[in-house]
C-alpha cells in the first residue's frame, strides 16, 4: 500500500519518509523505534551520569538567551532542581525561546552533559512540557530516527495508521503456532509501537525478532535443500605441493590453520562445490589460509579472486599475493584504478592472461568476466557476504568461494547466519603475537596518556586514535575526528598525524595508510575504517575514545590492529561516561583476548538485535536492528524452522522466505 493512501501522509511528508527507505505502508509498520522515553519517573540531575538520558522537573530560573559561541547559535536557560542549578541548551531551535518562561516549573527529558564531573551539568535539546498542564508524553512513548521535516508526532500518528490499515501476517504454520503457544504477531506489532509498559515492549521484540528469524532460517533451508552444487572445476594440486606452498611463509602455521587448509583442500577434491566460512580472531592468519586456496587453484591451471570490501584491505592482500605466489600473473582492480589499466585488466582476465585477480567490488562489474574463474575468496568485513558471493558465482559456473568473516561470532549463530556454508574455525592464535595490554583510562590520566604515547613516537612506535564519528553531534557528547586530529597536533606538535576517514576517496585513504605504514606519519587518528585487515608491524598503541560506545567485539577487532609485530602493544579505552554499566562491559575486553569468548559475552550483554544487526547481516535484518530481544529467540526459532519445512503445506512460508532471501541481492559492498 502507498503511503500516500495512509490518512495525513502528503506526497511531501513521502518524500521524507523515503529518505529513511519507508516506501510502503508495510515499511513503515517495519521501522521500529531506535529507543524509548520512560515518562514515568523523574529523577535528581545531581544523580545523573554523563551522557544519561533522564526525566528532570525543574525551574526555569532565567529567561531564554539566544548565545552565540563563535561557531553557532544556541538557545540556554539557566534551571533549578531542589537547589541544584543546570543550565538546558538547544540547537536549530530559536523556537525555544518564546516557549520557555522563567519562574514556572517544567518537565525536561534529555541527555545530561557533565564530561568529567567538572562544573554545573547540561541538559541537551531535550523536550519540555510545562508541570501544571497535562503534558502530552505520557507512560512509555517511542522515539524513532528522523530525516527532512518529520516530526516524533508525525511518525507516531503515521505508524498507528499503518498498523490500522496492514495487519501483518504471520508465516508461522497455524500447528505451530499452537504448539509453541505464540502470541499474536498483530499483537507484537501494535505493543513495539505502543507499548503500555517495558515488559510488554520487550516481549514484542521477542515475537517480531522470532518471526524474522523464522522466515531467513527457513529460506536458508528451501535454498539448499539438502543438495550440494555438483562440482565444475577440478584441482590437479597435491597435498605434498600444498605443504611445500606453506613452508613459503615466515611462521609455522598453528593446528588451527592445518586443519583449515586441509578442510579446504579436501572440499576441492569432493565431488561437490565448495561454499565454506572462514573464520578465527583477530590475527589468527586467516590470509594465510586464503592464499593458500588460491595457490591451489592457480597450480591447478585456474583462475582465482581475492575480494575485499576496502581498497587499502585489497591492495594489502594484493601486495601479499606478488610476495607469495610471484610465479603467478596477478592484477589489482579497483575503483582508483586508471581507466585504460581497467580496460587492459579485463581484457587479460578474459583472454586468461590473468592467474589471479585481487580487488573491490570493481571485480563484480558485469563487464568484468574471467575466462577460468575456479576460486574465489570474499573477505566480507562483519558483512553477510551472499550477494557478494552470488556477483562472483555468476562470473563463472560452479566456482569455489571462500568467505572469511572478520570477527568471530558464537558457533551456534555462525551455523545459522551462514546457513548456506560449512564452517572453518581458528580458534589458536600465532606463536610469536604479541602481547596487548588493555587498560581502561580514567580523565585524570588523558595528559599522561599523551605524554607517554608522544615519548613512544620518539623511540619509532606508532599509533592508533579511533573516534565513533567523522562529525560530532550537537548534543557535544561525541568529539569529531577532525576536531580530535587538531587537538593533538597542538598538544603534540613534535609528533606527525595523520588523518583518515570514510568520506575520503578511496586512493586517499590508500596513500594515507601507506605513509603510515612506511612510518613518514607517527599517529594515525582514524574513525572505524582501520578496523579489519590493516597490518601495521610497528603500530604498538591502540586509543579509542568514547570506548563504551562500540561494541565488545568490534573493540577487539580494533585491539587487534595492534601487536602485529613483535613488540608488547597497549590498547587504551577512554570512556565517554563512567557509568557503572559502562565500566562492567569494558572490564570483558581488558580481562579478555579470547576473540571467541568476547563474542559470547557481546550477545550475552548486548542482545542479538544489536550484535546480529546491519554490521552481521548486511540488509537481511535491517527491520530488527534496533529490536532488543535475548539470542534464545534465535534457537527458538531454529527449532521453529526445522519443524516447518517437514510441514505439508509451506506454500506461504516458501514464498516469504525466498522473497527474504532475494532481497539480500542488494546488499552492496563499501
Amino acid at each position: 500500500m502507498r503511503l500516500t493512501e495512509l490518512k495525513g501522509i502528503s506526497e511531501k511528508r513521502e518524500k521524507d519518509l523515503n529518505k529513511l527507505n519507508i516506501f510502503t505502508a508495510e515499511d513503515l509498520v517495519r521501522y521500529y523505534p531506535r529507543s524509548y522515553l520512560d515518562m514515568t519517573q523523574t529523577v535528581k540531575i545531581s544523580q545523573c551520569y554523563h551522557n544519561d538520558v533522564a526525566l528532570i522537573a525543574c525551574r526555569v530560573s532565567s529567561p531564554p538567551q539566544v548565545v552565540y559561541n563563535g561557531r553557532r547559535s544556541f538557545v540556554k536557560v539557566w534551571c533549578e532542581q531542589e537547589g541544584e542549578r543546570f543550565s538546558a541548551i538547544w540547537f536549530n531551535a530559536p523556537y525555544v525561546k518564546n516557549n520557555l518562561h522563567a519562574g514556572e516549573d517544567y518537565l525536561f527529558y534529555g541527555r545530561i552533559q557533565n564530561r568529567w564531573g567538572m562544573g554545573a551539568p547540561s541538559m541537551v535539546n531535550p523536550t519540555f512540557e510545562l508541570q501544571e498542564k497535562n503534558y502530552r508524553l505520557k507512560g512509555i512513548v517511542p522515539v524513532y530516527g528522523l530525516k527532512g521535516t518529520l516530526t516524533q508526532k508525525s511518525v507516531r500518528d503515521a505508524v498507528k495508521e499503518a498498523l490500522r490499515r496492514v495487519p501483518p501476517r504471520t508465516a508461522v504454520p497455524p500447528e505451530l503456532i499452537q504448539k509453541y503457544a505464540l502470541s499474536s504477531l498483530a499483537e507484537a506489532y501494535k505493543n513495539i509501537h505502543m507499548p503500555q509498559t517495558l515488559a510488554e515492549k520487550d516481549s514484542a521484540a521477542e515475537r517480531i525478532a522470532l518471526e524474522e528469524y523464522f522466515i531467513l532460517i527457513s529460506a536458508f533451508k528451501f535454498i539448499k535443500g539438502g543438495k550440494e552444487d555438483a562440482r565444475v572445476h577440478s584441482y590437479a594440486c597435491t597435498a605434498k605441493e600444498v605443504a611445500e606452498f606453506a613452508a613459503r611463509f615466515p611462521f609455522e602455521f598453528t593446528e588451527g590453520q592445518k586443519k583449515a587448509v586441509d578442510e579446504i583442500y579436501k572440499n576441492l577434491k569432493s565431488p561437490n562445490r565448495m561454499n565454506r566460512l572462514l573464520q578465527g580472531d583477530v590475527g589468527s592468519g586467516k590470509t594465510a589460509v586464503a592464499l593458500c586456496g588460491i595457490y591451489m587453484a592457480a597450480k591447478s591451471g585456474h583462475q582465482a579472486a581475492f575480494l575485499a570490501p576496502t581498497e587499502v584491505l585489497a591492495a594489502q592482500n594484493f601486495a601479499l599475493v606478488q610476495k607469495f605466489l610471484p610465479e603467478y600473473r596477478a592484477a589489482f582492480l579497483a575503483g582508483s584504478t586508471p581507466a585504460k589499466e581497467k580496460r587492459e585488466i579485463k581484457k587479460a582476465l578474459a583472454a586468461g592472461e590473468l592467474d589471479i585477480i585481487c580487488g573491490t567490488h570493481a571485480i563484480l562489474q558485469e563487464d568484468v568476466q574471467p575466462k577460468d574463474l575456479a576460486f574465489c575468496v570474499c573477505d566480507e568485513q562483519h558483512r553477510f557476504g551472499v550477494a557478494q558471493r552470488s556477483a562472483l558465482g555468476e562470473k563463472s559456473a560452479g566456482a569455489d568461494m571462500l568467505v572469511m568473516s572478520a570477527t568471530p561470532i558464537p558457533r551456534t549463530l555462525s551455523l545459522i547466519f551462514y546457513g548456506d556454508l560449512d564452517i572453518s574455525e581458528i580458534k589458536d592464535k600465532p606463536k610469536a603475537r604479541a602481547e596487548i595490554v588493555t587498560g581502561i583510562v580514567p580523565f585524570r590520566k588523558y595528559d599522561d596518556m599523551l605524554a607517554y604515547i608522544g615519548g613512544e613516537a620518539k623511540k619509532g612506535n606508532q599509533s592508533y586514535f579511533v573516534c565513533p564519528k567523522i562529525e560530532g553531534d550537537e548534543e557535544g557528547s561525541l568529539m569529531s575526528v577532525t576536531e580530535l586530529f587538531d587537538e593533538l597536533k597542538n598538544r603534540l606538535p613534535t609528533v606527525r598525524f595523520a588523518l583518515l576517514h570514510g568520506k575520503m576517496k578511496d586512493k586517499e585513504k590508500s596513500e594515507i595508510m601507506q605513509a603510515f605504514k612506511e612510518k613518514r606519519y607517527d599517529c594515525l587518528v582514524s574513525t572505524t575504517v582501520i578496523e579489519v585487515g590493516i597490518d601495521v608491524p610497528d603500530a604498538t598503541i591502540m586509543v579509542i575514545y568514547n570506548a563504551e560506545r562500540f561494541g565488545l567485539s568490534q573493540l577487539h577487532q580494533l585491539r587487534g590492529r595492534v601487536g602485529r609485530g613483535d613488540k608488547k602493544s597497549y590498547c587504551f579505552l577512554l570512556l565517554g561516561s563512567d557509568s557503572p554499566e559502562a565500566r562492567e562491559r569494558l572490564s570483558v575486553i581488558k580481562n579478555n583476548t579470547d576473540g571467541f569468548k568476547i563474542a559470547e559475552y557481546d550477545l550475552q550483554m548486548r542482545g542479538g538485535g544489536d550484535f546480529l544487526g546491519t554490521r552481521q547481516s548486511g540488509k537481511m535484518l535491517s527491520e530488527i536492528r534496533n529490536l532488543r530481544y535475548p539470542p534464545e529467540v534465535i534457537f527458538q526459532a531454529k527449532k521453529l524452522a526445522d519443524e516447518a519445512v517437514s510441514c505439508v503445506d509451506t506454500m506461504l512460508l516458501r514464498s516469504l522466505a525466498l522473497k527474504k532471501y532475494e532481497s539480500l541481492q542488494d546488499v552492496i559492498l563499501n
